[in-house]
C-alpha cells in the first residue's frame, strides 16, 4: 500500500488522470459483467458445466449495454499510445523502441498466464481429471483472449495507423466503419467468413477515434457531447429495436447474429454513445480525481490492470471449483429469484478469490522490464526491427490460434500446442529484446500521456483554430 501511494504522490501535473479512470472502470465493469452472465452448475452426472446466462434470460439483454465498455479501453488505448509513440520520438527513441517497450508490457503477464494454464493442465492430467472437463475449463479461463488478440494488433498497426489519421483525419475511421457495415451485408450471404474482418476493421476505428481524441478533434463543451451521446443512443435503438440488429452487445450462445462476433455497426453506433458519456462526465470526474483517495485506487487498479483482465475468469473457474467441493455451488435455475439472489455471493467469492490470484502473478506485470533492465554492454543494431516484428506477429498469431481453439480436449497442456509454442517463440523474442534495449531514463523516458495543448506541426490543417478548454 506504501507503494501505491508513492506512485500516486509522484504523478505528474501534467498527466491526464481521466484516462487512467477509464482504463480502471472499462476493465472493471468488463470482469463483473463476465461474473454476472457465466452459469455454472453440476450436471445431473455431477460435472460442472458452464453456459451464459444471456442465452436463458432474454429480459437480460438490454442490460449489456451497460457492461460491454470495451470500446472505452480502445479509445483509452488510441489515445494514450499516439501519445506514446510521439513522447518516443521527441525524445530521439525509435519507433521499434516503442514496440519493444508496449510488447513486453503487454505479453509477460500474457505469457505468465498461459504458462499457468498449461502447467495446471499437465497437473490436472496426473490426478486424472476428465479430459473434456479440463478442455472446458481452460476455454472458459482464456475467454479473455479474444480481447487482448485485437487489442495487440491494433497496438503493433499504431505507427500505420498515426500515420493514415494524419493524412485522412476522420475519413480514416469512415472507412472502416463502412468496412463493417458491408460485412454486416456479407453475413447475410452463404459465405459469413467473409465478415470476419470487422474484428479488426471496428476495433481500429475505435482505436483511431481514440487517436483524434489525443489530438483535440472532439468536442469539448458539454452541449456537443450531450448531442454525441445522445445521437448514439437513438441510433442504437433504430438499429436493435426497430432495425435487423440484435439488442445484446454480449455473445449470446446458439444466436444466429452476434453484435461482438464479429463486431458489427450496431457496436460502432454503441461506442458513439459511450464517447459522448465520457465527454460529457470528463470535468466532474476530474474534479474528483483531485482526491487522494480515490486517485490511489484507481492508480492501484491500472498497476495491475492487465493481470486483474486476463486472470478474472481464471478466478471464476477456481471459485466454482471450491463453491462445489464444499457443497456450496447454487443449483437453482438460472434466471430464477433464487439465482439473482445468490449472484452477489458468488461476486463476493470470485472477488475474494482473484484479490489473492492478483496478490501473487501481479508482480509480473509490476515488474517493469522497462525500468528495471540494466545497460547492455552490446546493442543489437540491425536485428532489432525484425526481431520485435517477427516476435510481435508470432505472438498474436499464436494467441489467435489459442483463442480460437474452442472448449474442447487439446492435449497434455491443455492449449493447442502448435499455437502455444508460435505464441512462445514470439513472446520470447520480444521479452529478450526488449530486456536487453537501453533502459528508460527516469522522468525524461517515462512516457505520460499529456493532454493536447493547442496544435503542433501537421496535426491540424490549415486554418483549423486549435482546440478550447484543454
Amino acid at each position: 500500500m506504501a507503494g501505491i501511494r508513492e506512485l500516486a504522490a509522484r504523478t505528474p501535473a501534467h498527466r491526464v488522470r481521466y484516462l487512467d479512470l477509464l482504463r480502471a472502470g472499462a476493465i472493471l465493469a468488463v470482469v463483473l459483467g463476465h461474473w454476472l452472465i457465466v452459469a455454472i452448475a453440476p450436471d445431473p452426472t455431477g460435472r460442472l458445466t458452464g453456459t451464459s446466462a444471456l442465452a436463458v434470460v432474454p429480459w437480460s439483454h438490454p442490460i449489456t449495454w451497460l457492461f460491454q465498455v470495451m470500446p472505452v479501453f480502445f479509445l483509452v488505448g488510441g489515445y494514450v499510445n499516439t501519445a506514446s509513440l510521439a513522447s518516443f520520438h521527441r525524445r530521439g527513441r525509435t519507433t521499434t523502441d516503442w514496440l519493444l517497450a508496449r510488447g513486453t508490457r503487454l505479453i509477460a503477464p500474457t505469457t505468465g498466464l498461459l504458462l499457468a494454464l498449461a502447467t495446471g493442465a499437465m497437473a490436472a492430467r496426473v490426478a486424472t481429471v476428465d479430459p473434456d472437463q479440463l478442455g472446458r475449463a481452460i476455454w472458459l479461463a482464456t475467454i479473455p483472449l479474444w480481447f487482448l488478440v485485437v487489442y495487440l494488433a491494433v497496438v503493433g498497426l499504431t505507427p500505420l495507423a498515426r500515420a493514415w489519421y494524419r493524412r485522412a483525419g476522420w475519413a480514416a475511421p469512415g472507412v472502416l466503419a463502412a468496412a463493417v457495415a458491408i460485412g454486416d451485408g456479407l453475413r447475410l450471404t452463404d459465405r459469413p467468413e467473409l465478415a470476419y474482418g470487422s474484428y479488426l476493421f471496428a476495433w481500429l476505428a475505435i482505436y483511431l477515434v481514440g487517436m483524434a481524441w489525443e489530438a483535440g478533434r472532439l468536442p469539448q463543451r458539454a452541449g456537443p457531447a450531450a448531442a454525441v451521446a445522445a445521437t448514439g443512443l437513438v441510433g442504437l435503438l433504430l438499429l436493435t429495436v426497430v432495425g435487423p440488429y440484435p439488442v445484446s452487445m454480449v455473445t449470446v450462445p446458439g444466436a444466429g447474429w452476434q453484435n461482438t462476433a464479429p463486431p458489427s455497426l450496431a457496436l460502432l453506433v454503441l461506442t458513439t454513445t459511450q464517447l459522448g458519456l465520457v465527454l460529457l462526465l470528463r470535468p466532474l470526474a476530474e474534479r474528483w480525481l483531485t482526491r487522494r483517495r480515490l486517485w490511489q485506487a484507481v492508480v492501484a487498479v491500472n498497476t495491475v490492470v492487465l493481470t486483474v483482465f486476463l486472470w478474472h475468469m481464471v478466478a471464476a473457474v477456481i471459485g466454482a471449483g471450491l463453491l462445489a467441493a464444499l457443497g456450496w455451488l447454487p443449483t437453482t435455475p438460472v434466471g430464477s429469484g433464487a439465482w439473482l439472489a445468490l449472484r452477489l455471493p458468488w461476486l463476493a467469492t470470485l472477488s475474494v478469490v482473484l484479490l489473492a490470484v492478483v496478490a501473487v502473478v501481479g508482480r509480473i506485470e509490476t515488474a517493469d522490464p522497462v525500468r528495471t533492465s540494466p545497460r547492455p554492454t552490446a546493442r543489437w543494431g540491425a536485428a532489432a526491427r525484425p526481431a520485435a516484428l517477427t516476435g510481435y506477429a508470432a505472438a498474436v498469431g499464436g494467441l489467435l490460434g489459442i483463442a480460437v481453439s474452442g472448449p474442447a480436449d487439446h492435449g497434455p497442456v491443455g492449449l493447442p500446442a502448435g499455437a502455444l509454442a508460435l505464441y512462445l517463440c514470439g513472446a520470447l523474442l520480444l521479452l529478450l529484446f526488449g530486456w536487453l534495449r537501453p533502459p528508460l531514463v527516469p522522468g525524461r523516458d517515462q512516457q505520460h500521456h499529456r493532454p493536447h495543448r493547442g496544435p503542433g506541426p501537421g496535426q491540424h490543417p490549415p486554418g483549423r483554430r486549435p482546440p478550447r478548454g484543454r
